[in-house]
């Protein structure tokens, strides 16, 4: 026999409501009658709590009281198992009278006479037939909303496992429509402009995709967006929503797991066929590589077939049989090299584009977009401001104007001036500024030092940063920080690498030299030189002994390797040089410390006096830094005014 389809909801209900009501249609006979006689006697021991006197049927419902009731349960009377359902409470007698002017005096009189008296109240009798109508349609109507809300609402024959009870097979991207219009266009997105050109491109071809058709040519599969988070990925993909005017799916890579098998694979399916379904459509996948990681990787076989079967599933809809070529699908991700091999072949995403961190030039400009909303002191200059945010993407950008405005709301200033800003790139990079954490007088002069040691070093090497602001005032979870600007190259050499390092380990060697011993200060120092050194000897061959090899997997499937590339010689002698090269670099900053000790002592002296100081000062003691020339034509704050200078990167002691 095929039950298929039939729905086993109904006979359930209609059997609870016929347990729960079949007391009803039997109406009095489950009650216990009695006399008036026997009514009488209840009365004067005290076990009638109140009786219904029902004028039009010389009937009346006799309630005991709780005392009474438990002693009726003892004895003669057993608990009804459905009494807990019950909407009314039901009477424990039944009592048919005679003359109701009778019976009314004889109860007051022997009620008037008890400590605790009963109470007497009349009405109108309801038929078992009527009741149990009403009574009938109440539940009736609970069940309905429970229906309603539960398997219609959670439910809606989804697809999918469990698609009858709940909608876990049902895609959930959101649809941008004609109906909803995007708000961001390309004028709203800064800098870009290659990857920009290339989306155009995507957004051109689905406008007039007769334009290339005609020719013979294919409109692209997929559009992959790869880049460092908050490079402007996401945005990107939105004002490609507000420029196509088509309807644009969007969702999270995240969305199409869950506990359920087969639910990814079903959503995919879903997806899919919403779009083909509104054609020409754009699907945008953010953070794909939460379902598009390399499969048969990282374990144990079959641990995870759950997301092997939704990437296999998102394979096939976007390039085998049956695929509509008006859904180009577009994807981001920071994670391109752990993505399957098979995701990323032409075909499928077709073009991969790279969204790096801004250069100058595109700092100034996503400074103009974010600027645009905020009320700026007149004499604010972004070129300035575009100079002193190195590294920063995108969202860091908006982070320091959001700042800015916070903080000079906070000091109740009419518009945000260059203060603000410079407090607000302080801050992000920095930590909160705590000028109240109690520090001995030797720690402090330590922290001093250990931060002059860095100024110095980085103002007597050439290829070092050139340093900006130092200071001794506790920030976050450092005791001191330096700010320095580093240069913008697309390239670097083996000698600026070790300047950066001896840099780094100025601090240490500072203590080293007017202290005569080292502490746990330079932990942030160690780990950024250890990293430096690493990637020397191993990734970028920078080393005489080891040679001209990298041991770097572009592919990024060596985390899945359970050996190294590389022989216990070879690693030996890999630990071997990066140890070499660092206490060479640690040696060259002690030695350059000793040559300057006066200086050394001066810088010292006067950060313990000012806590703050600026590249003036550093003038003042070590004269005119020669290799740069460009920030010397700018200079960043006057001695005058400390806090104007640029605070940009943070190198905690």
């Amino acid at each position: 026999m095929n039950n298929k389809g039939f729905n086993w909801f109904i006979p359930v209900i209609l059997g609870l409501i016929l347990l729960i009501f079949l007391p009803g249609l039997l109406g009095d006979s489950m009650v216990k009658n009695i006399d008036e006689k026997e009514f009488y006697n209840l009365v004067e021991k005290g076990k009638v709590g109140e009786v219904m006197v029902y004028r039009d049927n010389f009937k009346a419902d006799v309630y005991l009281t709780k005392t009474a009731k438990a002693e009726l349960k003892k004895g003669e009377k057993k608990d009804d198992p459905l009494s807990v359902i019950n909407i009314k409470p039901s009477p424990d007698y039944v009592l048919t009278y005679g003359d109701l002017r009778y019976f009314q005096e004889r109860f007051e009189g022997i009620n008037s006479k008890l400590p605790t008296k009963a109470r007497m109240e009349f009405g109108k009798s309801q038929s078992g037939f009527s009741e149990l109508l009403f009574t009938l349609a109440l539940w009736g109507g609970l069940f309905a909303l429970l229906y309603f809300f539960i398997f219609r609402k959670m439910g809606g024959g989804a697809g999918g496992p469990g698609g009858q009870i709940f909608s876990i097979g049902k895609s959930k991207a959101k649809l941008f429509d004609e109906k909803d219009k995007m708000q961001i266009t390309f004028k709203d997105v800064a800098g870009l402009e290659g990857a920009k050109e290339e989306v155009q491109e995507v957004v051109d071809f689905l406008k007039n995709s007769e334009k290339y058709t005609k020719l013979g040519g294919k409109i692209p599969k997929g559009v992959l967006l790869v880049g460092p988070p908050g490079t402007g990925k996401t945005l990107l993909a939105k004002a490609v929503a507000g420029e196509a005017k088509v309807p644009f799916f969007s969702l999270s890579g995240s969305d199409f797991v869950e506990m359920f098998v087969g639910v990814g694979a079903s959503r995919v399916r879903d997806l899919f066929a919403q779009a083909r379904a509104k054609s020409p459509a754009i699907i945008f996948i953010d953070e794909i590589d939460a379902i598009g990681r390399a499969r048969g990787k990282g374990g144990m076989q079959g641990g995870n077939d759950e997301r092997e079967n939704t990437l296999n599933q998102l394979l096939t809809e976007m390039d085998g049989f049956g695929t509509d070529v008006n859904v180009i699908v577009m994807a981001a991700t920071n994670r391109a090299d752990i993505l399957d091999k098979a995701l990323m072949r032409a075909g499928r995403f077709d073009r991969s584009i790279y969204v790096d961190l801004p250069e100058l030039h595109e700092r100034k400009q996503i400074f103009d977009v974010h600027l645009a909303k905020i009320k700026l002191d007149e004499n604010i200059d972004r070129e300035f401001l575009a100079k002193q945010t190195p590294g920063f993407s995108g969202a860091d950008i908006a982070n320091v104007c959001n700042e800015a405005a916070l903080i000079a709301a906070r000091n109740s200033h009419e518009s945000v001036n260059k203060q603000d800003f410079l407090d607000a790139v302080d801050r992000i990079i920095g930590g909160l500024e705590k000028k109240n954490k109690a520090i001995k007088p030797s720690e402090k002069r330590r922290v001093a030092f250990h931060e002059a040691g860095h100024a110095t070093i980085s103002w007597l090497v050439e290829h070092a940063a050139p340093l900006l602001k130092v200071t001794i005032v506790p920030r976050g979870r450092s005791l001191g920080a330096a700010w320095y600007l580093p240069e913008e190259r697309q390239l670097t050499t083996t000698q600026q690498m070790l300047d950066e390092i001896c840099a780094t380990l100025g601090g240490r060697a500072a203590e080293q030299t007017v202290l005569g011993n080292i502490s746990t200060g330079a932990l942030s120092d160690l780990e950024r030189v250890t990293k430096q050194a690493q990637a020397m000897v191993t990734i970028y061959g920078l080393n005489d002994k080891v040679g001209n090899i990298s041991y770097y997997d572009s592919s990024g499937q060596s985390e899945f390797s359970f050996g190294k590339p590389y022989s216990e010689e070879t690693a030996k002698l890999i630990d071997e040089e990066i140890s070499k090269l660092i206490e060479s670099q640690y040696q060259r900053a002690i030695t350059i410390l000793t040559e300057n000790r006066d200086k050394l002592d001066a810088l010292a002296n006067k950060l313990l006096e000012k806590e703050v100081i600026f590249r003036e000062d550093l003038e003042e003691i070590f004269g005119k830094r020669a290799w740069d020339p460009e920030l010397t034509e700018n200079p960043v704050s006057s001695v005058d005014n400390p806090a104007e200078a640029g605070n940009v990167l943070n190198t905690e002691s």
